[in-house]
């Protein structure tokens, strides 16, 4: 029934439908304009952090997101794995490690955001750039061109991401943490090398990826010419002179490095916390509105996903969260504080562009005012020796060197990038089970006539033949040596030479190992030439070729080989020199032991073992197994490896990695000033030692009891020295100057309060200060774990923390004369540097 009473009621009804889809929509968009991505019709200073889902176990995600909340960050940046995602063409796989919609969901109900890269080409140092291998032997195919085949590929498989994304609800404008996405990935370098096909290439790729309807933005790294509306971005340690391709897009950086990878036989890079704070402020007031750390967690290369090249099995990056989970100290607390003044900031840092003013031969300002009132302020040092003092609003500024000091009302320092008001924290890694009780089995030599072997005439490519399913390809042949033979009585061995394309070769001959060469990162191929011991009649020559990833960067990488492709030379007959190459070889892919799953716990009841006074050490292609009870505690664990050679481990059937701690870290190692442009050179760390010496067990995979760990050690160890050992806080410190900026500073000087800076000091959970290892207010010299008197000490330097300290798990101190018996160098600029155990 009608009632006209109704009528107003019912046009009510509809005006608030039509208000609540409004509201619905406005509170669901996201665009951009010259000065920032626009979420809900608010301009956004984001600051992001890449988290790779596959570097890290389901368990540890809720940890490492909350952290990354707790440590500032609105969003967390992720690759999507194809080749994790798609091991085989239409075969999909989404569990476990690779649940993506898992992931994305633990970020959502934090509150963060997500930055989805897509690529599907993705590099990030993993297996053949995140490709499936499978797409290279597709007909016709060329990557990352204006290719159809591959096209069709990648569209199928951007879709598929989106589709589910779609499905799951989980852009933003279908009320997702999904903020924006990235189609390709640093194409721009590649492009300028091809030429027109790359360009056709970019803007269908573009195209393609905007008709997808995601109603987000989307970007692209490093390309320079991405097509409207794509956003293109910039990647490297600095980005300040950065300028997006449009006027009205905003300056956005995708990848502002935090470190940088570790490689088998390199040493391992770190990048100082008030160097990546510097840059962070300097593209901040340059006018930049987005930035990623990348990594911000880099976690661990599982299995056999490191790439190419050497890449090690940790990912750590230096990251302000750790392998581990652990947060790094001081860059996480750096970076935290760091974000809490540019959040201060905002305000005025959306509203204008700033106003630049000089402040002496090498230092500036840049003032942001808004309209409303807002004002901020950056004062720059760009001088890496001198520290100065600026004048700046009739006030007097103290800027260390290469620094920027953030005033969020243009007045109050609450913050400068070279003086850490975070704590500082030394690490250590403590054995925490008895020794392990070994046995071991020797891989096998295959044999040209076992059945599962391949004949042909001449060497094949590696990959070709293995499709990746091992590391391992035995390339093997038979050699007739002559009974007459000159070198069978002159005692002169012949020379054999193999040349390969890399990455590791072992060469045995009569089933004994004749010799071992590996590449490196900078030049993978390699070449064995020694002389060998043959007899007169069959010898049988056996080269078991490894590869250490798959290429992940470079013009058509997919075209890069592995394996021995020769030629293979054997020089002193008495006719001269033999080519082998073109003459039969079989192939065998991988290793009985593999193909024995040896790694698992019904594998490995297939064989017979020894142990005892049977085992074997320090001998090449060995299997070893040990069974032991997970540790108690939440610490996180790692095997120590430091006795072995080069190989793979496996806990419970999953495998940890690639152990190679037999590669010695080459290069210079040294001091480390942070200030001065950074490269991937400076301040590294571990010459002369295992590039990678430990490796990340994740307790989720432990059992309470009876849990398996497998080694295949390929060189040759002892395995009696591998240890569990589980990574601790072993001591904090805190290096704080007199009057040096901080957030308590905020608030109190318009009450007309005086701040003074405190050193706190915080053990972790279960732990507690026990001990003040080292403490000193003056002008102490060197870094935490390594402090020492200046010229100028305190002698009641240590009273404060013994008292206010010991027994407890937190505590701070005021940095000031009188809590440590007065100024005992008046008129100098004086800190204070402690260190205090924690047990």
């Amino acid at each position: 029934m009608w009632d006209k009473n109704m009528l107003p009621r019912v046009n009510m009804f509809m005006l608030w439908l039509l208000f609540s889809s409004w509201v619905f929509s406005v509170s669901a968009t996201v665009s951009y304009d010259s000065k920032a991505i626009i979420i809900n019709g608010r301009r956004r200073i984001l600051l992001s952090g890449s988290i790779h889902y596959p570097r890290s176990t389901p368990e540890m995600w809720p940890d490492l997101i909350a952290k990354a909340k707790e440590g500032g960050l609105d969003v967390i940046q992720t690759y999507v794995f194809w080749n994790g995602h798609e091991p085989s063409p239409g075969k999909y796989y989404f569990e476990d490690r690779y649940d993506l919609v898992r992931f994305i969901k633990l970020v959502q109900q934090s509150g963060l955001y997500v930055h989805l890269r897509i690529g599907p080409y993705i590099c990030a140092e993993w297996n053949f750039g995140g490709f499936p291998v499978w797409l290279k032997y597709v007909p016709g195919i060329a990557f990352r061109t204006d290719n159809e085949p591959f096209k069709a590929a990648m569209q199928k498989f951007t879709e598929k991401i989106v589709n589910m994304m779609k499905a799951e609800k989980l852009f933003e404008t279908q009320g997702g943490p999904i903020i924006m996405s990235q189609i390709e990935n640093e194409f721009g370098p590649v492009e300028w090398e091809i030429g027109a096909p790359g360009k056709a290439y970019t803007k269908w790729a573009a195209e393609m990826a905007v008709g997808l309807g995601t109603g987000v933005p989307w970007i692209m790294c490093k390309q320079d010419d991405a097509p409207d509306p794509v956003i293109n971005t910039c990647n490297g340690f600095y980005c300040e002179n950065f300028t997006p391709n449009a006027k009205y897009k905003p300056k956005m950086w995708t990848e502002n490095w935090t470190g940088w990878y570790t490689e088998f036989g390199g040493a391992v890079p770190t990048r100082p916390a008030e160097d990546i704070a510097f840059s962070v402020a300097r593209f901040i007031q340059n006018g930049g509105s987005f930035v990623n750390y990348y990594m911000y967690h880099g976690g661990t290369n599982f299995g056999r996903t490191a790439s190419g090249l050497f890449i090690a099995t940790s990912y750590d990056y230096d990251a302000p969260i750790d392998e581990y989970g652990l947060t790094r100290e001081p860059k996480w607390g750096h970076l935290r504080d760091l974000h809490r003044a540019i959040k201060l900031s905002e305000p005025a840092l959306v509203s204008a562009d700033p106003a630049v003013t000089s402040l002496g031969s090498n230092q500036e300002a840049h003032v942001f005012k808004s309209k409303s009132g807002a004002c901020a302020a950056f004062l720059a040092n760009y001088d890496t020796k001198y520290s100065v003092k600026v004048t700046f609003g009739n006030v007097q500024y103290d800027l260390p060197r290469w620094s920027i000091s953030i005033l969020p009302d243009c007045k109050t320092a609450v913050f400068n990038t070279a003086r850490l008001g975070a704590q500082s924290s030394q690490k250590k890694m403590i054995p925490v089970n008895n020794a392990f009780s070994w046995q071991s089995y020797n891989e096998e030599s295959p044999s040209a006539d076992d059945q599962d072997a391949t004949v042909n005439d001449g060497l094949w490519e590696q990959i070709y033949v293995t499709r990746d399913a091992s590391d391992y390809l035995w390339y093997m042949t038979d050699v007739n040596i002559d009974p007459n033979e000159g070198f069978l009585k002159s005692g002169q061995d012949p020379l054999l030479t193999i040349w390969s394309a890399g990455h590791a070769l072992h060469v045995f001959i009569n089933g004994q190992l004749s010799g071992t060469v590996y590449g490196g990162l900078e030049n993978p191929k390699l070449t064995f030439s020694n002389n060998v011991k043959l007899r007169a009649g069959i010898n049988k020559i056996s080269l078991l070729s490894v590869a250490v990833g798959l290429p992940n960067v470079g013009t058509h990488f997919e075209t890069w080989n592995a394996g021995v492709l020769g030629p293979v030379t054997l020089k002193g007959l008495n006719d001269g020199t033999r080519d082998l190459s073109k003459q039969k070889w079989s192939y065998k892919i991988g290793l009985k032991g593999e193909a024995l799953s040896l790694h698992t716990v019904t594998g490995s009841s297939s064989v017979e073992w020894v142990e005892g006074s049977l085992l074997v050490k320090k001998q090449p292609m060995t299997w070893y197994k040990t069974t032991f009870n997970a540790p108690g505690g939440n610490e996180p664990l790692a095997l120590d490896m430091s006795n072995m050679g080069k190989g793979q481990i496996w806990i419970n059937g999953q495998s940890i990695g690639r152990h190679w701690p037999g590669y010695i870290a080459r290069g210079g190692c040294g001091a480390c000033d942070y200030a001065g442009t950074y490269s991937d050179k400076k301040c590294r760390t571990n010459c002369g030692e295992p590039s990678q010496r430990w490796y990340h067990v994740p307790r989720s995979w432990l059992n309470p009891s009876g849990n398996l760990l497998v080694v295949f050690e390929e060189w040759g160890g002892d395995p009696s020295g591998i240890a569990l050992v589980k990574r601790t806080t072993g001591s904090v410190c805190s290096d704080i100057f007199e009057g040096q900026p901080t957030m308590m500073n905020w608030g109190m000087l318009s009450s007309g309060r005086i701040n003074r800076p405190k050193a706190h000091l915080w053990c972790p959970p279960g732990q507690k200060i026990s001990e003040i290892k080292f403490a000193s207010y003056g002008m102490p010299e060197g870094t935490c774990g390594s402090f020492r008197e200046g010229s100028c000490h305190a002698h009641k330097s240590y009273d404060a923390f013994q008292k206010n300290c010991i027994g407890k798990q937190s505590c701070s101190v005021t940095v000031a004369p009188e809590v440590f018996g007065g100024d005992p160098c008046p008129d100098s600029m004086k800190k204070l540097s402690v260190e205090a155990a924690c047990s």
